[in-house]
């Protein structure tokens, strides 16, 4: 096993499940104690399989591994591209003893996972996420699911996987547009909950643009503590967890608008977090110093500042209606009382909701 494997662990009880971190992980780190069975299902897609599907494989050393191969993209995450992955199991008679893999972002993440809770009631699944956005959120957590038209992720369940490893040599490959959409998360973190790692970001920003392996395992492991945290205290999102959506409301509604895979999920929640920090300055709560800061630290990370152009108030306020946050018709946001302290609210004020969507719908915000 390399060097320096930073590791730590979600803790759910007899569900808890560690995570590995570190710099050339991939084929060289022994995943066969986490499968139970001797059959394997490497789900991942075609732009991940050329490069580190043979080395996937290296981590099974003993097993029957099978593969099945994905389209790429956001668009499709749906039901047709799911049951390539129901279709696969069955030719190959993979039974209720086998474990999927998923090896790639958080799409294939998440179908992967959303199979796995679904295939004959329920298989194990392991989480070898490649972007950096899947490594520092949606790789950790539990929550599957796949897109329908009319709203993001609503259809899918809770089934945490069994290990999640993450080898950030994986991010050397990876466009630069997909490291800020990562960065997106990354920055959430600090936002919602420590202000120490949000001070660190704006130290480090430009060093986890350019890849430093160093400050790249730093970033992951601060992300994936705060989340293992969240998420030990409040699994299926009760109440806690849903601060981890800070920016998606906004953010979901944008990519839907745009058509999934048109914006990536990451532009969309830096976008959104924005939104949330001035309609949080709108009401009072934290200071325009603080949208300023937190505005400058998203633009720093290459991600957009305003939504798409046609995008109307009327358009946000009809997408954000379809949220799952959302409880017997209230809009719920994923506010700041102050950086490093977020909270949930059906309260937000119509009037400065309004005012904030009209801003950033009509260009740059007052």
């Amino acid at each position: 096993m390399p060097n320096a494997v930073r590791e730590l662990q979600v803790d759910l009880g007899d569900r808890s499940y560690p995570i590995f971190i570190g710099d050339g992980l991939l084929g060289s780190m022994d995943l066969t104690p986490y499968v139970a069975g001797s059959q394997i299902m490497i789900v991942t897609n075609e732009t991940v399989a050329p490069l580190y599907l043979e080395q996937a494989k290296a981590c099974f050393s003993g097993k029957a591994v099978d593969s099945v191969v994905l389209p790429d993209g956001e668009e499709y995450k749906d039901w047709q591209t799911l049951n390539l992955v129901f279709d696969a199991l069955l030719k190959k008679r993979h039974t209720r003893k086998t474990t999927l893999v998923a090896l790639g972002g958080g799409v294939v993440g998440d179908m992967t996972g959303f199979a796995a809770a679904s295939y004959q009631r329920g298989v194990p699944f392991i989480q070898i996420p490649t972007t950096l956005l899947s490594q520092v959120d949606s790789s950790v957590g539990g929550k599957t699911g796949i897109n329908h038209p009319l709203g993001k992720n609503m259809i899918g369940a809770f089934h945490q996987p069994e290990v999640v490893l993450i080898d950030t040599n994986s991010l050397k490959t990876l466009p630069p547009r997909e490291v800020s959409a990562g960065l997106a998360e990354v920055i959430k973190y600090g936002l919602i909950r420590d202000t120490e790692f949000l001070a660190w970001l704006e130290l480090e920003m430009d060093r986890l643009i350019g890849l430093s392996p160093d400050s790249l395992v730093e970033a992951i492991y601060r992300s994936c503590a705060c989340k293992a945290d969240v998420v030990a205290r409040d699994e299926r999102e009760g109440g806690l967890r849903a601060i981890l959506n800070l920016g998606h409301t906004f953010g979901h509604a944008i990519e839907t608008f745009a058509g999934y895979g048109n914006w990536l999920h990451g532009e969309a929640v830096g976008t959104g977090m924005v939104m949330a920090a001035d309609l949080s300055l709108r009401e009072g709560m934290i200071s325009g110093a603080d949208l300023a800061r937190a505005r400058e630290l998203v633009a720093r990370a290459g991600l957009p500042l305003l939504p798409p152009a046609e995008m109307t108030p009327d358009h946000f306020m009809d997408l954000m209606a379809v949220d799952k946050k959302n409880i017997d018709g209230a809009l719920r946001l994923v506010l700041l009382r102050a950086l490093g302290d977020a909270f949930v609210t059906a309260d937000a004020s119509p009037e400065n909701l309004a005012a904030t969507l009209g801003a950033f719908c009509q260009g740059a915000p007052d």
